[in-house]
Parts: C-alpha cells; structure tokens; sequence
C-alpha cells in the first residue's frame, strides 16, 4: 500500500545541534566526495546538457541501466528527464526554476537540488540558450556542466561546480544524484542516493535571491506528483538549505543521504544511527529507527526511578534528587554520585575526610569535580557509568544500563538489525572468509554454523556458552537469564546486603572479596555506620564455596558483635 507522505520525513541529521547550521551559510565543502569514474571530459560520464539555463535533456531511455524500469509511488517509468534546475523527472521535462513546494501536481522527480541552475557562464562569457528550446549537443565542458552516465543497473546524474542565474559563477554547488538498483525487493525497485561535495549558493537572481542567498531557496527530496505524496528533505525551502545538506547526512558522514524505494513507496535507510532525542538525561541518547519512510530518534533508555551516580535517571532535568525517596540508606548522603557517610573522627579504609563537604572520600579525590555522568575513583580520576561494565553477550552498556539495541529496531525486507544498526542481509552481501550465512540473515563463525542454542545462551567455537558468562554487570546488579537485574534487598544466593542498601563502603555483589573482609581493627568499616568506607569498589565476585562461606559468617558475626555493644 502507498505510504501517504504529507509528513515530511524527520531524517536524524536534524536531530544534530541546530546552531551553527545556518550561521555560516557560505562556502561548505563536505567531506563525501562525486565519483568521477565513469569516462569523459571530466569523469562524469559523455552524455551532458548543452550550455543553457532552465533547460532539459531529451527523454532519456533509462533501460539499459533498468530493464524493468523505476516503480517511483504509483508509476513504473522507462525513460526520465535530465534537467537543468537540479532534478530528474519522468512526465515530461521541468523547466521552473524556482521551487514549488511539494507536493506538486503532474511532474513525479527525484530532486538533489532544486533550485534556479545556470550553466551558460563558460570561458569567461554567458552563452548557450534560454528556456525550453531543444537541447543541443554535448560540448564537453571542462566545469559547470550537468552530465549523465548509465550501466546496467546503475544510473548517475552530475552537477559539476554549477552556477545560478543569472550567468553566476562566484558561488558553485557540486552535487550527485545516484540511482542504483536494489540488491532485494521486486522488479522496478531502486536506491537513491544523494552526494553534496559543494554548497555554496541557495537560490538565484529571478527566484528573489542576490548574490546566491535570500528569496526562495532550493529543495532537496521526493514528489510523486500526485499534489498528495512527497518527501522533503527539513530545511527545504528555508535559509541553510545548501550548508545543511552538505555538512550533515541521514547517514552519518556529512553530505551524503540515501533511500530506499520498495514497491513504489519510500523508505528510510539503514537505521541505528545514534542521535539526539532532544530529551533530558539518559534519555538525550537514542538511534534512529525506521517508521514508514521517517527516520525517528527514539531513546535507547526509559525514564527509571533516580540514583546516586551522578545521573538524570528520572529524565527530569535534575540528578540526584530525592523527590522519590532517599537515595541512600540510613545515615549516608548521596553527593557527587556517591552515597558517602559524614566525617566524625576518623573515616575507614582508604577514606580521609574531604574538608571542604565533611564527608569520607577516597584520597584522591578530595577536591576533584567531575563532570555529569561521572565520579571519583581511586586515584582522583572521574570514571563513567559503564566503566569497568561488561554486559551480558548481545548487550550494550549504554549510561550504566546494558540495554539490547535492536529490541525496539524494525528494519526492512532488505536488512537485519547487528548490534542497533539494520545491515544487509547476508543473502545480498557475502560473508567474510570463515563465516557462514545463516537464515537469520546474520554471518556466524564457521564453527556455529547450524548451531541452535537456548534464548539465554548463544554460541562460541561450536558450544553453547550463558550469555551471563565473563559478564560484569552495572553497581547494584547481578546477571540471571543473560540480564543485568536489580540485587533483591535481601540475602541472595548467600550474598548479604546491608540495610537493603549498598554495602557499608558503597559496594556492590561486584565486589571482590578481599575488599569486604573486616582487617579485624577498632577502625574496620564493617559494622561501623560511623565509618565511611562509601565508595564503590571494582566489579568482581565474593569466592564461591567454604571461603566464601567465611567471608559473609565473619560479616555477620562482626555485625551482631558491633550492634551489642
């Protein structure tokens, strides 16, 4: 069914920081370069428009490169119009040379640049024809040319250091339009890449511009010609057009944007591209996602209840509050992300007393702020959330949460979500040496080839391995089912817990067990809430069997010894 795209299309590029945008809407030169491969004058090809402004090609068979033709919306079209004004269109030519906002009736096209194109400044003079006079023949210009190349399955169409009306050449925009056709999918299916190399003018003399800016700028996008169906690249039509399109992409490397079309209807690109919700906190951090022919920024982290560790967990703007509840258990403060005991006359462990806060900190870290999202570990230096985290196989520490990136990614027919990103299918792109395809549409090593394992485990050198295994999950979790879960506040699996808390020094079941040994002095920290060893330790493990069984008995009885007296 055709997807109705009246909503333009909000592409993740926009999601980047606005300012800067359209600051310096001058000279841009992206990074992604025109493929100048294909023969000719100058690499674009033999096939190219006469000097002209508001001009066009001849309807140009395009199956040679497509023997089904291109199934663009509700037409399945055999030949296509090469036009001066920065787009293709396949009903007839387009001679307008100042953009009509999509949608737009009776002229399907494929538009990298709309906008009022003048290619008859050559040699120092303005010459060639006006308007929609019959193309003349390719004189092989050296700059400022719009040329076309095709080979079976592949169609690419250049505007080569281009200027704008009239007869300017003090601004230029070298841009590509890429038609190749799809590696999956049904007859007449294609994908569309655009590629901005330069951006330097935004709209021309007789579209209310001067000196390539102001009036009615250029339009990037889609239009099936319907007055109903279209999809415009944001910022279309609008100061910074020309900047934008070169400096940020839909996919991740500045001036290149790609697409899919699929029984006629677009569809968004490889998705999984991190982005920026535009949210507070944690959930500030999202991937893009496929929805229709939109690419959303949706948040790889809920809103969950706040903790002390420096984070905005709630997503509310303010860290480390305690609207809903104490952060800390009884007798402690939570400050700078950790919840620390207040000095009294000496502080346990490795603690000294921070002057400037009364409360016990490591001694490196009198005196040292880190910034949001981070704290102070041994040594003085400030640590993430996901330091020293090491999530459970197929998991991502993301904000110290191990989140699994691709439960919420929906990727199309063609591709399969890896590790949050949507990849081709394996059936399409071949495997390295030494792996498989497998029916997943994954590669695998050659060892785990038709290898099925539980949901809990997945496989390593042909064995079955839990997925919880090497795992070190976030302070205050433990791994079950090949997930890091919340500690019960209660004894588990003969682990003890302290108050329903964290241990006395801020610890967690990762502890290793040589740091939660009472040393058997007045000033031990066990059983000492007066004490302040707070701060969290390395991720380990408490030793399993009778040492370990030694280790929580002495605890407890130190405990019960302390609470007596």
């Amino acid at each position: 069914m055709l997807l109705n795209f009246r909503r333009q299309v909000r592409l993740f590029a926009t999601l980047f920081a606005v300012v800067g945008l359209f600051a310096g809407v001058g000279s841009a030169h992206a990074e992604v370069p025109l493929i100048s491969t294909y023969g000719g004058t100058v690499g674009y090809g033999t096939e190219c428009l006469t000097p002209n402004d508001d001009g066009s090609s001849f309807a140009v068979d395009i199956t040679p490169a497509f023997p089904s033709g291109l199934h663009f919306f509700s037409g399945v079209h055999t030949t296509a119009y090469v036009n001066t004004n920065g787009n293709i269109t396949f009903s007839g030519a387009v001679p307008t040379f100042t953009p009509n906002a999509f949608p737009v009736a009776n002229q399907p096209m494929i538009a990298p640049y709309w906008g009022d194109v003048d290619i008859r400044y050559t040699g120092g003079s303005c010459v060639g024809s006006v308007g929609t006079s019959p193309p003349g023949p390719c004189l092989n210009p050296t700059e400022n040319g719009v040329w076309w190349y095709m080979e079976p399955g592949l169609m690419v169409i250049t505007w080569d250091r281009v200027g704008y009306y009239s007869c300017h050449n003090d601004h230029r925009m070298s841009f590509q339009l890429v038609l190749t056709e799809a590696g999956c999918g049904g007859a007449g299916d294609f994908d569309v890449e655009f590629r901005y190399n330069r951006c330097e003018w935004e709209a021309g003399d007789a579209s209310g511009g001067s000196g390539g800016f102001g009036g009615t700028e250029a339009q990037a996008g889609f239009d099936a010609g319907n007055s109903t169906d279209f999809v415009a690249i944001p910022g279309s039509m609008a100061p910074g057009i020309a900047n934008l399109l070169c400096t940020t992409s839909n996919m991740g490397q500045p001036g290149l944007w790609q697409y899919q079309i699929r029984s006629g209807s677009i569809i968004c690109p490889d998705a999984g591209q991190p982005c920026d919700t535009g949210l507070l906190g944690v959930c500030a951090e999202g991937r893009t996602q496929c929805v229709g022919a939109d690419v959303l920024c949706v948040a790889d982290i809920v809103p969950s209840a706040e903790e002390c560790d420096a984070l905005d967990n709630d997503c509310d703007g303010l860290i480390d509050e305690e609207d809903d509840g104490a952060l800390c258990p009884t007798n402690q403060v939570c400050a700078a992300g950790r919840c620390s005991f207040h000095c009294t006359e000496f502080c346990g462990g490795d603690l000294v007393c921070d002057a400037s806060t009364s409360l016990c900190v490591e001694a490196g870290c009198v005196g040292v702020e880190c910034p949001e999202g981070q704290v102070c570990a041994a040594g003085g230096v400030c640590v993430g959330a996901c330091e020293g985290v090491v999530c459970p196989y197929g998991l991502t520490c993301l904000a110290g949460n191990c989140v699994d990136l691709c439960a919420n990614q929906t990727c199309d027919i063609c591709t399969v979500c890896e590790d949050g990103l949507c990849i081709s299918l394996c059936e399409y792109t071949p495997c390295p040496a030494g792996e498989t395809c497998e029916p997943s549409g994954l590669c695998v090593a050659d060892a785990c080839a038709g290898v099925s394992c539980p949901a809990t485990e997945h496989c390593d050198s042909g064995q079955c391995v839990d997925n919880c295994v090497d795992a070190v999950c976030p302070p205050g979790q433990m791994c079950e089912a090949g997930e890091c879960v919340d500690i019960p506040p209660s004894l588990d699996a003969g682990i003890p817990s302290w108050d329903g808390g964290p241990y006395p020094d801020g610890g967690t079941i990762g502890q290793d067990a040589s740091s939660i040994q009472p040393d058997g002095g007045e000033d031990t920290t066990w059983g000492n809430p007066s004490a302040c060893n707070c701060t969290s330790g390395a991720n380990g493990t408490i030793p399993a069997g009778p040492l370990g069984l030694l280790v929580i008995l002495g605890f407890l009885f130190l405990v019960r010894r302390r609470q007596e007296r």
